[in-house]
C-alpha cells in the first residue's frame, strides 16, 4: 500500500574531500570549484537540489573550502563594477549563484568517510527525509532523477538511493545492490548493499550513484557504524542496515536511472562531461562541434 510521507526540503552536499585525484589543480583550489564550461561543478549541484524543490542546502565541507561558500555568496566589488559597465549578461550571472538557495556550511574536521560527513548535517537536517548529493555526479536537467527520487519516498517512506546498472567489471568502483522488482519499471526493492564489491562477490550489477534521499533514521545508525572499508564510516553499510530492518528506518528502494549521467571524479570523464555539455550548449555547440569534427578527422587521418 502507497503511503504518504512528510515532504523533504532539505539538501546535503558533502564537500570535504581533498581531490587528490586532480592534483596538483586542487592544492590551493577546492576539486568542487573546478569549472564545467564555465561553471563550477557545485553550482550544477545546487541547482539540481534547486530544480527539485530543495532550496536549503547544507554544504559539508574541510581546510581550505573557503571558496564554496564565496562562489554562494554576494561579491559587491564585481557587482558594484559590472554593473558600472554596462554589462547586465555577466551582472546576471555573477548574481545568480548567490541567489539560488540558502546556503549553510558545516565543517566535517576529520576526514571520516561519507557516512561521517552525512552524520555532520544531523543537527540542521532533525527528524526530517533529507536528500544528499555528491558532487563528482553530474545529472543532466533533463533527467530529472532527484525528483523522481524524493517522489517514490513521499510515496514509499524510508529511503531511496539512485542506482545505474553497469558492466561487470566497473561494480568494484561502486556500491552495489541486491535488488526485487516492484510493481514500477523504473523501482526496485533494495534487500541488501555491499561497498565496492570484488565482481565475483557483487550482488548485481546496479550501482549506487551519488544520489540519496534518507529516512533520519540513518543518524543514529550512523553513530553507531564502525569504520568499514578504507577504514571510513561508509554510508553504504548504515543502508545496509536500513535494507535488512525496514523496523528501523522503513524500507530501501532504488531508482534505476537510464539517464545522462557526468562523472567529475575521474579525470578523463571530467574531459568528457566538459566536451558534452559544451557540444550542446546553444551559445557555444555549433563552432565547438565544428572544431571538434576536424579534429578528430585530422587525428585519424594522421594515425
Amino acid at each position: 500500500m502507497i503511503h504518504s510521507h512528510p515532504r523533504i526540503s532539505k539538501a546535503v552536499i558533502p564537500a570535504a574531500g581533498l581531490g587528490t585525484r586532480f592534483l596538483p589543480a586542487t592544492k590551493a583550489t577546492p576539486k568542487e570549484m573546478l569549472p564545467v564550461v564555465d561553471k563550477p561543478a557545485i553550482q550544477y549541484v545546487v541547482e539540481e537540489a534547486v530544480a527539485a524543490g530543495l532550496d536549503d542546502v547544507l554544504m559539508v565541507t574541510g581546510r581550505n573550502k573557503r571558496p564554496l561558500e564565496d562562489h554562494f555568496d554576494r561579491n559587491y566589488e564585481l557587482e558594484s563594477a559590472l554593473e558600472k559597465k554596462g554589462d547586465a549578461d555577466r551582472l546576471a550571472k555573477v548574481q545568480e549563484s548567490s541567489d539560488l538557495a540558502t546556503m549553510h556550511y558545516v565543517r566535517q574536521g576529520d576526514p571520516k568517510g561519507l557516512g561521517h560527513a552525512v552524520l555532520c548535517a544531523a543537527p540542521h537536517v532533525g527528524d526530517e527525509p533529507f536528500a544528499v548529493l555528491l558532487g563528482d555526479d553530474l545529472i543532466d536537467p533533463r533527467d530529472p532523477l532527484l525528483r523522481r527520487m524524493i517522489e517514490v519516498q513521499e510515496q514509499r517512506g524510508g529511503s531511496v538511493v539512485a542506482l545505474m546498472e553497469v558492466a561487470p567489471e566497473q561494480i568494484h568502483l561502486y556500491g552495489s545492490a541486491a535488488v526485487e522488482a516492484t510493481e514500477d519499471s523504473d523501482v526496485v526493492r533494495v534487500s541488501g548493499l555491499v561497498e565496492k564489491p570484488d565482481p565475483a562477490d557483487a550482488p548485481s550489477n546496479y550501482a549506487i550513484i551519488g544520489r540519496y534521499v534518507l529516512d533520519p533514521a540513518v543518524f543514529g545508525i550512523l553513530r553507531r557504524t564502525e569504520p568499514g572499508r578504507g577504514g571510513e564510516i561508509q554510508l553504504t553499510d548504515a543502508l545496509q542496515q536500513l535494507a535488512a530492518d525496514e523496523k528501523i528506518g522503513g524500507p530501501v528502494h532504488g531508482v534505476v536511472f537510464k539517464g545522462r549521467r557526468y562523472d567529475t571524479g575521474d579525470r578523463g570523464d571530467y574531459l568528457r562531461a566538459i566536451v558534452r555539455l559544451a557540444c550542446e550548449r546553444e551559445d557555444l555547440g555549433p563552432d565547438f562541434r565544428s572544431w571538434l569534427r576536424r579534429y578528430v578527422t585530422e587525428e585519424m587521418q594522421e594515425r
